[in-house]
C-alpha cells in the first residue's frame, strides 16, 4: 500500500524556484489534509468549519477550492488518502487467479495491517470512521461501495476457487466477512488493545507477527468450512412423481 501523503511529502530543494513553489503547494495540501483529518474525526463534518481547518493548517481558506473542491471534498479525501492505497490497489494483490489461498490471505492480511504503522494518524481515520457511522453523510455510502464492497467481493471469489464453488452463498460471504474481521478488530480495539498489552502493536515488527498469526487463523476458519461442507450430506432430490397408469390398472378393487 502507498504511504500516506504526510510520509510522501518531499524536503524543499535548495535551489530552482519552480520546484520550491511544486513542494509548498504538495506541503500545503497535506497540512490541510491532516488539520481537517484530526478535525473531522474530533468534531464531525457539520461542526467543523473550512476557516477552522485552514486556521489549523495555517493556510488561507481559498485553499480548501483550489486543493479539494470544497469541504466536501477535503472531507472525502480524509477518507481516501491518509492511510495510502486504494481498495483496487489491495485487491490488486490477493486476488490473483491460480494464487494458493494460503498466499492470497497472507497478501490480504499483510495489506490490512500495513496501515497499523502509521501511529496516531490511523487513529484520527478510525474515529472519522466511527462519527462517519454515528453521524452519516452522503459519504457512508460513497465508503461501502469504493472501500468495502470491491475487497469483499474479491475475497469472496478467492474462497470460491478455494473451495470450487461456482456461485457464492451465504456460507461463503458468513466466512469472508469472518476473515476481513479478524484484521478490522485490530484498527477498532486499538485503544483497547494498547492498554492491555502495549507490546502486541508496539512496532513495525509486531504488527507484521500479528497479521502472520492472522493468517494462521484465517487459514484455520478456511479449512473448518471446507471440512463442514465435506461432512454436510448433499440435499435430498425431490421425489420424481408417479408414473401415469393407463387402461383399467388403477382402479379400485374390493368393496
Amino acid at each position: 500500500m502507498k504511504s500516506p501523503i504526510s510520509h510522501a511529502i518531499p524536503a524543499p530543494p535548495a535551489s530552482r524556484a519552480p520546484r520550491a513553489s511544486r513542494s509548498d503547494g504538495i506541503e500545503a495540501r497535506g497540512r490541510l489534509l491532516h488539520a481537517a483529518l484530526r478535525l473531522f474525526a474530533e468534531k464531525g463534518f457539520a461542526k467543523t468549519s473550512t476557516r477552522e481547518i485552514a486556521q489549523a493548517a495555517g493556510a488561507n481558506v481559498a485553499a480548501i477550492s483550489y486543493y479539494f473542491g470544497d469541504k466536501a471534498g477535503l472531507y472525502a479525501a480524509t477518507f481516501c488518502e491518509p492511510m495510502g492505497g486504494t481498495a483496487a490497489d489491495v485487491i490488486a494483490l490477493f486476488d490473483v487467479p491460480g494464487m494458493p489461498v494460503e498466499e492470497s490471505l497472507h497478501r490480504f492480511m499483510l495489506a490490512y495491517t500495513e496501515p497499523l504503522k502509521l501511529g496516531e494518524v490511523v487513529g484520527y481515520c478510525m474515529r472519522l470512521h466511527m462519527r462517519e457511522l454515528l453521524e452519516p453523510t452522503q459519504q457512508f455510502s460513497t465508503e461501502i461501495d469504493r472501500d468495502v464492497r470491491g475487497p469483499h467481493e474479491a475475497l469472496v471469489r478467492v474462497l470460491c476457487r478455494h473451495l470450487a464453488l461456482d456461485v457464492p452463498d451465504d456460507d461463503v460471504h458468513r466466512l469472508a466477512l469472518s476473515i476481513a474481521g479478524l484484521a478490522m478488530q485490530l484498527f477498532v480495539m486499538r485503544d483497547i488493545v494498547d492498554a492491555l498489552q502495549p507490546s502486541l502493536l508496539g512496532s513495525p515488527q509486531d504488527i507484521d507477527a500479528w497479521a502472520q498469526r492472522l493468517l494462521g487463523y484465517a487459514l484455520a476458519m478456511v479449512a473448518s468450512e471446507a471440512a463442514r461442507r465435506r461432512a454436510t450430506p448433499a440435499a435430498p432430490r425431490a421425489p420424481s412423481p408417479p408414473a401415469r397408469s393407463h387402461g383399467r390398472s388403477n382402479q379400485r378393487t374390493g368393496p
